[in-house]
This record gives structure tokens, sequence and C-alpha cells, in this order.
């Protein structure tokens, strides 16, 4: 009986050892070329000028931070300065694409 369970640790201790941070790769963060690009040049020149961007699904990286974007939204461009805070997130998440109008009142019947 002893035996049985010794068996069982060790095939408990093998499964518990395997996690599935060690068995998936982690994909790194999806920035669109001419973005990194627009975003070295203006750090490289020292320029205040903001940077125009179509690609709404670029990652935010460390170096964006204090430079001004002017992020399209289908239809007009939206200023945006990211923070410490905003980094690895999405550019398309600080400019969106549908215009709230508000809800519909109550329509009461007049008697």
């Amino acid at each position: 009986m002893s035996l049985l369970t010794e068996e069982k640790k060790k095939i408990i201790q093998r499964r518990l050892s395997i996690s599935l941070r060690d068995t998936v790769p982690v994909k790194p963060p999806f920035i669109k070329h001419c973005v990194i690009k627009k975003i070295e040049s203006s750090i490289s020149n020292n320029s205040k000028k903001p940077i125009k961007i179509w690609s709404r699904s670029s990652t935010i990286p460390p170096k964006a931070v204090g430079q001004t974007f002017l992020i399209h939204s289908g239809k007009k461009f939206v200023s945006f300065i990211p923070r410490e805070s905003d980094v690895g997130h999405k550019f398309g998440e600080f400019a969106p694409t549908r215009t709230f109008t508000g809800h519909s009142g109550n329509k009461r019947s007049s008697k």
C-alpha cells in the first residue's frame, strides 16, 4: 500500500511541476512597424508634432509615454497622450468609434 501512495505522490509532483506558463510560449506585443518608426523619429528629432496613427490594434510601447498621438476613429482623429498606466493597452481603446447619443426617454402618451 505504501508503494501505491509513493507512486501517486511522484505522479502528482510531476503534474504540479509542469505548469501552463512553462508549456505555452508568450507572444510578444503587436506594434506595427510604421508606428515604431514614427515614434523613434519623433524622439530623435525632439518633435512635439502629434503622430497620426491608423493602427488601432497596435500596443502602446513604453517609448510612447508623453508623446501626442492622433488615433483614427474611422471618421476623425482623436487626440491622446499615453501615461505610464496606459502602457500595454491598445491604441484603439482610447479612440471610440461609436458616438453615444443617449437613451431614448420615456414617451408618455398624452390623453
